[in-house]
């Protein structure tokens, strides 16, 4: 059989993409010349590919490519006196999929980033138990493995956003959650090696940094799908993510995941420790606190577009977002384009696992016009995220934690984007 000739070949290829664009809702246009000035477009050649690139030795442990050198964690220098007891905030505008990557995955500290020998680290495990017991890495790693793939997100997510819009921008406005596949040991299996006696109810685990950050912890929780985990997405731990050992506690503020984790005593009560009263407890209007409020209730958030990524001409796009909920799997994903007045269902996109990201689309023809952008969740137990104005109204404005209200973006004609509160 004879190859079709080149001119055959072109048409072939323009009538894919007329399809293609006609499937997008026709908004969608494809430039299949080349404009003067632009790099030679196929079949032709451009200067990197008429030369050999570098070798496989050039680079042992691989890095992103120099052109995506601004996808990087970033800091607010204003919100913390140091860097010591800080955080740094995941671009979500820049990653794909639910899973992020190891070097992007958000990181906070209490007492600065501990960096420790594995062969030195210790876990010891006493309290109200049978057999009290101290554990080397080559131990903790002998256990029988597993992996899950689970967020993680910081009780103050979102809490510069209390009172008002204050910063424009959805990495510092969402950057505190990251999703990883954690790698190690269930910690019931852990616990049923040293024996709980029968009056145990507690359980506080406690990390190997300055701060010596620890957290009580519900025995239940513990025995239910809480990880002890030495690696993340295939690798070993990152230091800022508690190389050698941390713990995962799939679907609570990220406080309790505690990170170089060197104890975990079992007890009968909790030890109201300082993360757990003077921080990580909801101010109230009143001036009350809700105290032990760990679950991460239904949230979603739109990425694109965002202030970071904002339109670039009125047309078809694909609106984009995540959606997660500590209380097991997303259900659905409403988006808006007026502010909350209409509401369209997005499509979910796979793998929906549970206390997991999970990603959302909704096919959007933008008209060039002002548009106010939301997305609200709906979790498998009903739960639906709140408006602002309503978590107000239950909550005040004196709180830091635990904000899942909507996000609004406003978008203006010239296809810039703003976060903005609706009243």
């Amino acid at each position: 059989m004879s190859k079709p000739s080149q001119s055959s070949r072109t048409r072939i290829g323009r009538r894919s993409l007329l399809k293609l664009a006609a499937a997008a809702g026709g908004g969608m246009m494809f430039d299949a010349i080349a404009r003067a000035g632009e790099p030679p477009s196929p079949p032709a050649d451009p200067s990197w590919s008429q030369s050999l690139g570098a070798g496989v030795d050039d680079r042992p442990y691989g890095k992103p490519a120099d052109f995506e050198a601004g996808v990087i964690r970033r800091n607010v220098p204003w919100l913390t006196a140091g860097t010591e007891s800080s955080v740094s905030f995941a671009p979500l505008q820049s990653l794909h999929g639910i899973i992020t990557p190891n070097g992007l995955f958000f990181a906070r500290h209490h007492g600065g980033r501990a960096d420790i020998d594995p062969d030195q680290h210790r876990l010891m495990i006493h309290g109200l138990v049978e057999r009290p017991l101290i554990l080397t890495m080559n131990d903790i790693m002998r256990f029988p493995s597993t992996s899950r793939v689970y967020f993680i997100e910081c009780a103050a997510n979102g809490g510069m956003e209390w009172r008002s819009a204050q910063l424009n921008s959805l990495q510092f406005t969402h950057g505190m959650i990251s999703c990883s596949e954690w790698t190690g040991v269930k910690l019931s299996t852990l616990l049923d090696e040293v024996g709980i006696k029968k009056e145990a109810k507690w359980v506080m685990a406690e990390g190997a940094d300055a701060a010596h950050m620890n957290r009580s912890i519900p025995l239940s929780k513990c025995l239910d799908d809480c990880l002890v985990v030495y690696a993340q997405n295939g690798e070993a731990l990152r230091p800022e993510q508690g190389y050698p050992l941390r713990l995962v506690v799939p679907g609570w503020e990220g406080n309790i995941s505690i990170k170089w984790l060197r104890r975990i005593k079992v007890g009968d009560k909790p030890w109201y420790s300082r993360e757990e009263t003077s921080k990580y407890t909801d101010l109230m209007q009143d001036g009350t606190a809700r105290g032990f409020t760990w679950q991460i209730d239904a949230k979603s958030v739109i990425t694109f577009p965002c202030p970071e990524m904002p339109l670039q001409k009125p047309g078809f796009c694909e609106i984009r977002g995540l959606a997660w909920t500590g209380n097991g799997k997303v259900k659905r994903v409403d988006v808006s384009t007026d502010g909350g007045m209409n509401w369209q269902t997005a499509t979910l996109h796979e793998p929906v696992l549970s206390k997991a990201l999970t990603r959302f689309s909704l096919p959007w023809h933008w008209d060039g016009k002002p548009a106010l952008l939301e997305s609200r969740v709906i979790d498998e137990t009903g739960y639906l995220q709140p408006t602002m104005a309503e978590l107000r109204k239950q909550r005040g404005t004196n709180s830091v934690y635990h904000n899942n209200s909507i996000q609004t973006w406003q978008v203006k004609p010239d296809g810039k984007v703003f976060d903005v509160q609706i009243a």
